[in-house]
């Protein structure tokens, strides 16, 4: 496949697994506290998202059905929602209706922004962009339209869990062996599966975010309680989370 096929892919993949997400995005829209995750960990617990976000302009990359930006919404801030899939803004859009909350929501790339440059002091990706698009492509857009002083907050899989799942068996859940390489991760395809993912070693995150002028605040590795559910017991499962980080988080900041 070609190296810039995957907006395609992914947009007909996600239009195509819309429906499977509605239930979770509602349930999220109802939450009283933001939580972050396959394992719901609580955001008092991780402080991902700055204390105040009265009138801060934010934008979510790879929005799904915008729970995060409703979140933030009720919080104070000014949210914008991108998504490549026209059915998960459908969902997003109902979801709005309901809960009485109006933000803009775009069909749209993370790879290339709507907006003008400085547009936002806030941007977030929770298993959006930050997995669906080209980190080199995204990160640079992400930077870009960040104002001085602007944070990028992104939580994706973590490097350890990509390592331990076998390029031919996307079905079975990690094990406790590393089963491929970590040097040169990139583009990720799976048999017989549309989708294209994006992961990166820590080091190469680290100087992509630092190439495009973001300092790197914290890098968080998530590990969920030991009484943890999740709605997404096919990608790992407890006892396996516990002892390794299955996702991480990355906050940086765009020096004022």
């Amino acid at each position: 496949m070609a190296d810039g096929d995957h907006l395609a892919r992914n947009r007909a993949a996600w239009n195509d697994r819309a429906a499977d997400f509605v239930a979770h995005g509602e349930k999220a829209w109802t939450a009283a506290e933001p939580y972050w995750g396959i394992w719901e960990v609580p955001e008092v617990e991780l402080g991902l998202l700055p204390p105040d976000l009265e009138g801060v302009d934010a934008v979510e990359l790879g929005c799904g059905t915008a729970y995060v930006s409703a979140w933030l919404a009720r919080r104070g801030a000014r949210p914008v929602g991108i998504d490549l899939s026209s059915g998960q803004l459908v969902t997003a859009r109902r979801l709005q209706r309901e809960h009485g909350l109006a933000f803009p929501l775009i069909e749209g790339n993370a790879e290339e922004l709507p907006f003008p440059d400085a547009s936002f002091d806030l941007a977030v990706s929770e298993y959006g962009a930050c997995l669906w698009a080209d980190p080199y492509r995204w990160v640079p857009e992400a930077a870009r339209v960040l104002r001085p002083g602007g944070r990028l907050v992104f939580l994706t899989n973590g490097a350890i869990l990509m390592l331990c799942v076998a390029a031919d068996d996307a079905e079975s859940l990690p094990g406790d062996r590393l089963v491929r390489d970590y040097f040169g991760m990139h583009r990720f395809e799976w048999p017989a599966a549309p989708e294209v993912e994006f992961h990166l070693t820590h080091g190469d995150w680290l100087r992509l975010l630092r190439a495009n002028g973001l300092d790197v605040e914290d890098l968080l590795e998530l590990r969920p309680p030991a009484d943890a559910t999740t709605l997404f017991p096919d990608i790992v499962d407890l006892a396996w989370a516990r002892r390794w980080p299955c996702e991480e988080a990355w906050k940086a900041r765009k020096p004022a």
